[in-house]
C-alpha cells in the first residue's frame, strides 16, 4: 500500500469514527432503554370494517407511490442516458447550462408525476380526505412550483460553482452550505404559514402548563386555517430559537377531538421541541449530506465531474437513487424521534387513556392502517405505527406504576 492510499484509509476511518459518535448522540433518547412494548390486538381495538377500510387505502396509496417512484427512476434514468447531449446546444456557459439541464429534468418529472398525482387526489376526494380540485391540484400552486425551480438552480449554483473552483472536492465545501440552507429554511418557514392565535381560553391554559412541564416557556401555540384544503388532522413543532412555535391544522379543532386529545397532541409537539429534534434533524442531515454528496462527486466523474453540465442529468439520477435507498434509515430517524415525544407527551400530562384514545382515533379520521406490513413500515411509516403507539401507552402505564413503587 502506497503512502498516499494508506493517508486516504486512515482519514476514511477517521471521519468513520467521527459520523459514528454523532449519530449516536443524535440517536439518544429519553425512551428508557429497558422499555419493552406489550402486545396489541388491533382486531380487539377496531370494528372489522374500520380495519378493511384502512387497509384497502393503504393499498391503493402502496402501490400508486410504488408505481410514481418506478417511473421516476425510468425517466431520470433515460434523462442520464441522454440528456448530456442538450448541452452541446446551449450557448449560457457551464453553468447556466447546467441549470437549463436542471430544469429540464424537473419539468420532465413533473410531467411524469402528473397522473399520479391525480390518480392519489382521486383516491383522497373518494375518501372525503380533501377538498382540492383537479386543477387546482396540478396547476394551482405555481409559487411553489417556482420556488422549487429557484431553489434547484441555486443548488446547481452552489456545486458546480465549488466543483469548477476545487474539482472533485466540492462536496466538502457545498455540504455545509447546504447544511446552513436547511437551518435557514427551518428558521423562516414558520413566517411563511398563515395562522392566527389559538382563541380556546382552556387549550391555552392547558398549553402554558404543559410548557412549564417540559420546559419551553413562551412557545406560541398557532392554529393553520387548511378545512377548505383537507380534513385530515394534523399538528407540527416548526421553528429555530426565536421562531419555534406549535401549529395545529383547524382541522383538529373541528369537534372529532376531545379536549385531553388534543392536550396530548400539544404535548407531543411541545416534547418536539424540548428534545431539540429539529436542532437532531439538521444534524441528521448533515451526516447524510457529506457521504451523499461525496458519492455523487465519485459518479459524476466519469462525465469529467460537475463542473461540467453534461454530468447535470446524471447527479439528478444519482440523488434520486441515494435518497430512495435512504428511505428506510430517514424513516427510522423519524420514528424514533417521534416515539420519544410521544413518550414526554405521557410524561408531561400522565394520561394515556387520552392518548389511547387519541390514536384509536386516528384510524377512522386518517385511514391509517394500525399494523401495515413490514416493507409498508419501513418505506412509508415515519411515525411509529397506531399500534405501537397504543402499546406505549400501556407500557408508559406500567413503568409509572412500578416507579411510583419503588422506595
Amino acid at each position: 500500500m502506497t503512502a498516499r492510499a494508506a493517508g486516504r484509509l486512515a482519514l476514511l476511518v477517521v471521519l468513520a469514527a467521527v459520523w459514528s459518535a454523532a449519530a449516536y448522540f443524535l440517536w439518544g433518547s429519553q425512551v428508557p432503554s429497558s422499555l419493552r412494548l406489550p402486545h396489541v390486538d388491533v382486531r380487539q381495538l377496531f370494528p372489522a370494517a374500520q380495519l378493511r377500510a384502512a387497509s384497502s387505502f393503504g393499498r391503493f396509496t402502496t402501490l400508486d407511490w410504488a408505481l410514481a417512484e418506478l417511473t421516476q427512476l425510468v425517466v431520470f434514468s433515460l434523462y442520464a442516458w441522454r440528456g448530456g447531449r442538450f448541452a452541446r446546444e446551449s450557448a449560457a456557459g457551464p453553468i447556466g447550462t447546467g441549470m437549463l439541464l436542471g430544469m429540464i429534468g424537473f419539468a420532465l418529472v413533473w410531467i411524469s408525476q402528473l397522473p399520479f398525482g391525480v390518480l392519489s387526489l382521486w383516491w383522497e376526494r373518494r375518501h372525503h380526505l380533501t377538498r382540492v380540485g383537479y386543477l387546482a391540484s396540478a396547476f394551482g400552486n405555481w409559487l411553489a412550483l417556482g420556488s422549487q425551480f429557484v431553489l434547484l438552480c441555486l443548488a446547481l449554483l452552489i456545486v458546480m460553482g465549488f466543483a469548477r473552483l476545487v474539482g472533485g472536492w466540492w462536496w466538502l465545501p457545498a455540504a455545509p452550505v447546504f447544511v446552513g440552507l436547511v437551518a435557514l429554511s427551518a428558521f423562516v418557514t414558520p413566517y411563511l404559514l398563515t395562522t392566527h392565535p389559538l382563541h380556546d381560553a382552556r387549550l391555552v391554559a392547558q398549553a402554558r402548563v404543559l410548557e412549564k412541564t417540559e420546559h419551553v416557556q413562551h412557545t406560541p401555540i398557532v392554529v393553520e386555517p387548511v378545512h377548505d384544503v383537507t380534513a385530515l388532522p394534523n399538528a407540527e413543532a416548526t421553528g429555530l430559537g426565536p421562531s419555534r412555535r406549535v401549529v395545529l391544522w383547524d382541522t383538529l379543532l373541528d369537534g372529532r377531538f376531545t379536549e385531553p386529545e388534543l392536550r396530548v397532541v400539544v404535548a407531543h409537539e411541545l416534547g418536539h421541541l424540548e428534545r431539540r429534534h429539529l436542532w437532531k434533524d439538521i444534524g441528521w442531515y448533515a451526516l447524510l449530506a457529506f457521504p451523499g454528496a461525496f458519492v455523487v462527486a465519485r459518479l459524476t466523474r466519469r462525465r469529467g465531474g460537475m463542473g461540467r453540465p453534461e454530468a447535470v442529468p446524471l447527479a439528478l439520477l444519482a440523488i434520486v437513487v441515494l435518497d430512495l435507498l435512504a428511505l428506510p434509515l430517514q424513516n427510522a430517524i423519524s420514528r424514533h424521534m417521534e416515539a420519544e415525544a410521544d413518550w414526554e407527551a405521557l410524561q408531561a400530562t400522565r394520561d394515556p387513556a387520552a392518548a389511547t384514545a387519541l390514536f384509536e382515533r386516528f384510524v377512522p379520521t386518517t385511514l391509517d392502517e394500525p399494523n401495515p406490513s413490514t416493507w409498508e413500515y419501513l418505506l412509508l411509516e415515519n411515525h411509529p405505527t397506531i399500534e405501537q403507539r397504543i402499546a406505549m401507552a400501556e407500557a408508559w402505564s406500567r413503568y409509572a406504576t412500578s416507579a411510583a413503587q419503588s422506595p
